[in-house]
């Protein structure tokens, strides 16, 4: 007998939401009631078959003959549960729902009769804490509105039992995702679409062998499982090789889910918990790692634990606005020897952060250890909540001689197909077709008009910086006039002028009682401001000495020195004026302390150069920009090695110019056209 198509139930599943929607339950609050329903029948489906199975194994006859204790061992042994109902009783949640007067209690009696793990997983006693998919808080919820049994009854009626777990993966992959289409989860956390899926599997799977060797797959942020079990599914239809799964998250609700699959999978491990603070794997490393890890989110609430993390996995700290690249680290480290990943992330991960930051030193870091093999943008519109562009980071500990030292990037962005009906934001899917396309160019590994190989230099650049010295009109600086080793010039004031007030009094020891409260306030509420306001090139300013008056002439960009009749231009400077609080000593009063000194006018500036990995050609590339770009006088400062992967750089292409003759031609037209109007109007 041919099994049907899975996905017919899909509609029959989503119609259990009428009965929400006719008792006013909010669509957005839909997921948090049909999630333990289907998890529910998920787990009643795949008791029955293995029931079947078992029947089938030692037949129902033999079956019949095994004492009851042993027969509940050996059900249990198989480690996907167990329900009293079921087993013992032969009954089903259809078979509740048919007597609607006992219907309460056997329902509640149903539920007691599952193992403790999975009574856990479904919340059936869940009182504090961790409630998992809470079925005990949705039944009151559904008591309250006095449909209990009515959506009982529609969950009873859709039968898994015919289909495999693959089947069913396939069939939560399209629940989950419109459950994603309703929530108000983060974009993207909670489902990762099935042809970005079946992409990731394609370049997993293109690179490992049929072999006896075990091929253990990770997922640190598994959320419901989809991505974790659909890539295993998908690479097992592919290559002969056993596979185990392993995963963790911590939204309570779907690790429930994703735990409850993986008891019908071969030896799959599923924790719940904090993947970044509590490490459930800490001892394990992998073959293949994969994740789409939440975009953007901060990871503030638990700063301190990441801050005192004694795993070594985190070589540097993003910033705490968004924690992908933590989450990238961490699966780098759960990589073996030979260990390989492909990980979903947005954009910020590329080019966020400037040279120096722990964005940029996490990239630099990846680059160095060379783990890094390729990065493809996906199409705009891919994922249910989000429209904006995708990457799939394609890490690799054993790369081919070929390509260590290089990257490819893959501007997949053009190979989709549209959907004919959005799904939310999803309006494009990456199709069979531009898959195989996409990970035969990876294959290959070489440039074609989508894809580039790069030497991961390429992505390094410089940010040097530099002290510039300004200049006035005549290339003149202040800082020829100093001597050896001084910085500045200072001067003794004997008046101070700015066109609105004058000082003449530059340590101020006595104040006016009647405007101040002390000698403090003084300087908080008027010298203080004052000084701060004083801006000598857009203000005139005049500072009066013994011998000399000091000013600015803004414009030739020059100090000007006026004594006995002489006007000097002392070259391009400062006049910096400032004021300080000095407490009473011993032998001090309490006082204000203005100064005035000219010094030469610096400026810290950054140049960003590209990179060699020579050190030689890379000095030598630095002084040929600074030759070629800089004029005014400067100082070397610290140079920072920056690395940003950027998509428009690598693949841009320059708009082509139209010809001076196409030009002019429209010009020409355009002037004919003008005086048959002007004649027209003449007449």
């Amino acid at each position: 007998m041919t099994t049907p198509n899975i996905l017919q139930y899909e509609s029959k599943i989503w119609a259990t939401a009428d009965l929400l929607r006719g008792c006013g339950i909010k669509e957005s609050e839909w997921p948090s009631y049909m999630m333990p329903f289907f998890a529910l029948v998920m787990i009643e489906s795949r008791l029955v078959r293995m029931f079947d199975l078992l029947k089938a194994e030692i037949g129902e006859e033999a079956l019949e003959d095994i004492p009851q204790e042993d027969l509940i061992e050996l059900i249990q042994d198989r480690g996907q549960g167990y329900n009293v109902y079921i087993f013992e009783k032969n009954q089903t949640l259809k078979d509740i729902c048919h007597n609607d007067k006992s219907f309460d209690i056997d329902f509640e009696a149903y539920l007691h009769g599952f193992d403790a793990e999975t009574k856990d997983l479904l919340g059936v006693d869940a009182a504090e804490g961790e409630k998992f998919l809470d079925i005990k808080g949705i039944i009151a919820k559904l008591k309250a509105k006095k449909v209990l049994l009515g959506y009982t009854k529609e969950w009873s009626g859709i039968d898994l039992k015919p289909f495999d777990n693959s089947a069913i993966t396939t069939l939560e992959e399209h629940i989950k995702r419109r459950w994603a289409d309703i929530s108000a989860e983060t974009a993207g956390e909670q489902f990762t679409p099935d042809d970005v899926i079946g992409l990731i599997a394609e370049i997993i799977a293109s690179k490992i062998e049929d072999s006896d060797r075990l091929l253990k797959i990770y997922d640190c942020t598994c959320g419901g499982g989809n991505l974790l079990f659909g890539v295993e599914d998908r690479i097992k239809a592919k290559v002969k090789r056993l596979t185990q799964t392993f995963g963790q998250d911590w939204n309570d609700a779907l690790y429930a889910l994703a735990k409850i699959e993986s008891r019908f999978r071969l030896d799959s491990k599923i924790e719940h918990g904090n993947t970044l603070t509590d490490d459930k794997f800490y001892n394990d490393e992998f073959d293949v790692v994969i994740a789409n890890p939440p975009y953007g989110v901060d990871w503030k609430g638990f700063k301190k634990d990441i801050e005192n993390d004694k795993t070594g996995r985190f070589e540097y700290l993003p910033s705490i606005s968004d924690g992908q690249l933590l989450f990238m680290q961490h699966l780098i480290s759960k990589l073996n020897a030979l260990g390989m990943g492909v990980v979903v992330h947005n954009g910020s991960t590329l080019f966020s952060g400037d040279a120096g930051s722990a964005e940029s030193n996490i990239r630099k870091w990846m680059l160095d250890s060379d783990i890094v093999e390729a990065v493809i943008q996906l199409p705009t519109d891919e994922f249910f909540n989000t429209g904006i562009y995708t990457y799939l980071w394609v890490l690799n500990k054993n790369k081919p001689v070929n390509r260590r030292d290089r990257v490819m990037l893959i501007n997949a962005s053009e190979k989709f197909k549209p959907l004919k009906k959005s799904k939310g934001s999803k309006r494009k899917e990456v199709d069979e077709a531009s898959r195989l396309e996409i990970v035969e160019t990876l294959a290959r590994f070489v440039d074609n008009d989508y894809a580039r190989v790069f030497d991961k230099e390429f992505f390094y650049f410089n940010k040097q910086a530099i002290r510039l010295t300004n200049v006035d009109e005549q290339g003149r600086t202040f800082a020829s006039r100093l001597k050896e080793g001084k910085t500045s010039q200072k001067l003794s004031p004997l008046k101070l002028e700015n066109g609105e007030r004058t000082l003449t009094e530059f340590t101020i020891t006595e104040y006016d009682s009647e405007r101040f409260g002390s000698l403090a306030e003084v300087y908080e509420q008027d010298i203080k401001p004052f000084v701060s306001s004083l801006d000598y090139k857009e203000q005139p300013l005049v500072v009066t000495t013994e011998k000399a008056l000091y000013s600015f002439d803004a414009d030739q960009e020059t100090l000007i020195k006026e004594g006995l009749g002489k006007r000097e231009a002392l070259g391009c400077g400062q006049i910096v004026v400032k004021a300080a609080f000095k407490k009473g000593t011993k032998t001090q009063p309490e006082r204000i302390e203005i100064t005035v000194e000219l010094t030469p006018d610096y400026q810290k500036d950054y140049e960003i150069i590209p990179f060699h990995r020579d050190e030689a050609a890379n000095w030598a590339e630095i002084q040929a920009f600074m030759a070629k770009y800089i004029t005014k006088p400067f100082e070397y400062l610290e140079n920072v090695v920056g690395v940003e992967i950027n998509f428009n750089k690598a693949f841009y292409k320059p708009e082509k110019l139209r010809s001076v003759e196409e030009i002019l031609g429209e010009v020409t037209a355009l002037d004919e056209e003008l005086n048959k109007v002007e004649k027209g109007l003449a007449l």
